[in-house]
This record gives C-alpha cells, sequence and structure tokens, in this order.
C-alpha cells in the first residue's frame, strides 16, 4: 500500500464517521459524544502523521511547497474547530452545525490532497514511498493505541 492509499483510506473512514453523525439525533447523547470524540481522535492522528511524515517527504519536491502550507493552514483551522467542538456538549444545539462545517473543511482538505498532492507524492519514487508508508503505519498505530489508553492489546504466548 502506498502512503497515498493509506491516507485516502483516512480520508474515508473520517467521512463515514461524519455520516454516521448526521444521522443521530438530538437524544443519541451517548452515541453523538462518542462520535465526536472518534472524530477527533482519527483528525488528530491523521494530521499528526502527515505533518511529521508525509509533509516532510513533499517538501524534497519544490513544486509541493505551497500546497504544503495551505494544508498546514487548513490543518490549524481544524484544529481550532475541534477545540471549539469538544467545549460543547453533546446535545448543545450548536454541535451539528459547527459538526458540518467541521466537515465541510475535513472534505476540502481531503479533496485538494487527493487532486494535487498525491500525483506529485509519485515523484518521490517507489523506495520511497514503500519507506514512507510504513513510518505512518506505524505512527498511526501507536498514536491511535495511545487515544485508547482502556484498549487491551494481545500479548504472545
Amino acid at each position: 500500500m502506498t502512503p497515498m492509499q493509506l491516507l485516502k483510506r483516512d480520508h474515508n473512514a473520517v467521512k463515514r464517521l461524519f455520516t454516521e453523525l448526521n444521522r443521530t439525533t438530538g437524544r443519541a447523547v451517548k452515541k453523538r459524544q462518542q462520535l465526536v470524540q472518534k472524530i477527533g481522535s482519527e483528525l488528530e492522528a491523521h494530521a499528526t502523521i502527515e505533518e511529521e511524515i508525509f509533509y516532510p517527504a513533499m517538501a524534497e519536491l519544490d513544486r509541493a511547497r505551497e500546497l504544503l502550507n495551505e494544508a498546514r493552514e487548513e490543518h490549524g483551522h481544524v484544529k481550532e474547530m475541534l477545540a471549539e467542538i469538544r467545549g460543547l456538549a453533546p446535545d448543545d444545539a450548536q454541535l451539528v452545525g459547527r459538526m458540518k462545517e467541521l466537515r465541510q473543511s475535513v472534505v476540502h482538505h481531503a479533496t485538494e490532497e487527493e487532486r494535487e498532492m498525491f500525483p506529485l507524492a509519485e515523484q518521490l519514487g517507489n523506495d520511497r514511498l514503500r519507506e514512507l508508508a510504513g513510518a505512518l503505519e506505524a505512527r498511526k498505530s501507536a498514536l491511535m493505541g495511545a487515544a485508547m489508553p482502556g484498549k487491551r492489546t494481545r500479548r504472545a504466548a
């Protein structure tokens, strides 16, 4: 799997979570709370692996620099919205509207990456892309494990 496929998989997963959230009603307080938390964790882990691993690799390509500046700016905006959303109660009337705004920002960002940045990434070459894919997957796994402290892992016997 390429880094672009891994990142696109994340994009699609969070889009599905937004769809699931949109299907909830104001009475599904616990479900909404869980989905908001899951969306936040997914977005934070995704932004972290992009900022720590994928974007520095893309910075090796001159043509990607402007795209990277915009992407980092969009990440900052998403992080600000997440902080605001996390301050809202699950039954707050503003929650649905703020989550729709967040979804729009995330979809816009993901679409730009997929259309503009991912094709450029091919210039990094197969060896570099394989290396990046492994690094992205390992870091995401570590981040998501840390985000779920109650999660049990199986130990080898």
